[in-house]
């Protein structure tokens, strides 16, 4: 094996640092190639048609050549809020995320012939102010807010890619709506192409680093991806639903029937049928009566109508007989 001098030893390893380096600093991206989309507003049909109607913008112009007119644009950019605590290990303090923030982003277009794009977003603007419904020319006019449903925009993104197309990034953009026009200044002199500055927020991105963001066909109507209604769409729905349903039926029971009669069978303790105050019989009066039902009967036939001794921590008191002159019991009375 021939002997490689020192100071060749490291050509083969410089050469391969050079051609590494080549690769990625020969080759960076531009920042001219980009494509900004709106859809044709399909599932915002109220600011669709106040935009057509009012503003005489049409929607193929919407979804078709209102992003081709932007002349700059900037990828978005987010942040997390974060909370600090101290108390987990002595002397060092550490923080931790609890919201993510969005933060608005800023497009620039130019204005067509038509002013088309400066009157679709003025239209977009006074859509979400004209809650009142009446004409903006009268004296007491008024402005109410829309729902966010009606003008929130689902579909709007922008596409970086470089120029053999073949790597591209897609931001896709939830939920935005214009917030502020800026002024636009013209003036005698050199002319210059006017351009309108516009200010969107939005409730989240989302980054598709292959840059597929579905939205069926990309031609002028194409469709909008699904998604879920938001937490104020489903309240309503709920609430319209709950009004619509028929009041519930307050179930009527029957009037309460009192229980059949008792007959009076049995002897009482003074022999006669139906008419003893104790023992087995009722008693003939039938404001006193107190047994109502088939098992107290029975209960008092089998027990009688004392509780047995020793029950309820009740101790029996004796009872002595009461004799009269001739020596007969009459009764008995009880030894206190």
């Amino acid at each position: 094996m021939p002997v490689i001098p020192e100071k060749n030893k490291g050509f083969g390893r410089g050469k391969e640092f050079r051609d590494r380096a080549k690769e990625v600093f020969g080759n960076p991206s531009l920042t001219n190639q980009y494509l900004v989309e709106f859809s044709n507003l399909g599932n915002l049909s109220k600011l669709r048609d106040h935009i057509e109607t009012k503003f005489r913008v049409k929607r193929d112009f919407i979804a078709s050549n209102s992003g081709l007119l932007c002349s700059s644009a900037s990828l978005p950019g987010t942040s997390l809020a974060t909370a600090e605590v101290k108390d987990n290990f002595m002397g060092v303090s550490q923080e931790f995320a609890h919201t993510r923030i969005y933060t608005d982003i800023d497009f620039t277009f130019y204005v067509d012939h038509d002013y088309n794009n400066l009157r679709f977003f003025e239209g977009w603007i006074d859509f979400i102010s004209s809650g009142s419904g009446q004409n903006d020319l009268q004296g007491n006019y008024y402005r109410r807010m829309r729902y966010p449903d009606d003008y929130k925009c689902l579909t709007m993104s922008i596409t970086k890619f470089e120029r053999d197309h073949t790597s591209k990034i897609s931001y896709s953009f939830f939920n935005a709506f214009p917030k502020l026009i800026t002024s636009i200044p013209v003036s005698y002199g050199a002319a210059d192409l006017l351009q309108v500055s516009v200010s969107f927020n939005y409730d989240r991105y989302v980054v598709n680093a292959a840059g597929g963001f579905t939205r069926g066909n990309k031609s002028v109507n194409f469709a909008d991806p699904e998604y879920e209604v938001s937490a104020e769409a489903q309240e309503r729905a709920f609430q319209q639903n709950q009004s619509l349903q028929p009041t519930p039926e307050v179930p009527v029971f029957p009037p309460l029937t009192p229980p059949p009669s008792i007959p009076n069978t049995g002897t009482g303790r003074d022999g006669n049928f139906g008419q003893g105050t104790y023992g087995q019989g009722l008693p003939s009066n039938p404001n006193l009566r107190s047994v109502t039902s088939e098992a107290q009967i029975r209960d008092r036939r089998t027990y009688g109508n004392t509780v047995p001794a020793g029950s309820f921590n009740i101790t029996p008191k004796p009872k002595v007989p009461i004799r009269n002159r001739r020596g007969r019991i009459t009764g008995y009375r009880t030894v206190e």
